[in-house]
């Protein structure tokens, strides 16, 4: 019947706080979510393939709960989550509110200032609060019980064809 099952797994903490940066509050408790881009979200996941571990950050629509834009990498840096950022604003516009983690990535400041030029209201999960930002986390749940779990990768480059 081609039935797999499906195990969870042990979770790979992928926020990485630095003090020194700034740290915002949480925006979104008790928000009513009436259009689009009214508030994004984005985070990044982990990935195993023969070759290593890799990362996929994606950015979501709250209202939506359309994927906006994603990538895939090798290293989890400011890099990697500026180029979703970069590729979602010119594709969609800006949100209003754009929630993340406190990992290093997100309060940066290369991050966090292309934010405030662009008007858009910076709001953060609590520490240790993943579902504050439940919109994205639940897609991963999604993603990788319906497809990644269900496959082995060999290389990014074959989880990038397959993603």
């Amino acid at each position: 019947m081609g039935l797999k099952a499906v195990l969870a797994v042990k979770q790979v903490n992928t926020t990485i706080p630095i003090k020194e940066h700034k740290k915002y509050t949480y925006k979104l408790r008790d928000l009513d979510i009436s259009h689009a881009n009214q508030v994004w979200s984005t985070d990044i996941t982990y990935i195993k393939t023969k070759e290593g571990m890799v990362y996929l950050a994606a950015i979501i629509d709250w209202h939506s709960e359309a994927v906006l834009a994603h990538k895939i990498s090798n290293t989890m840096d400011s890099f990697l989550v500026m180029d979703v950022l970069d590729e979602a604003l010119s594709l969609y516009g800006t949100p209003e509110i754009f929630n993340t983690d406190q990992g290093s990535q997100y309060t940066s400041e290369i991050h966090t200032q292309r934010l405030k030029n662009k008007g858009i209201t910076i709001s953060m999960d609590g520490k240790g609060r993943a579902t504050d930002n439940i919109c994205i986390e639940r897609f991963w749940r999604s993603a990788k019980c319906e497809r990644i779990y269900l496959n082995e990768y060999g290389s990014m480059m074959e989880l990038k064809r397959h993603i």
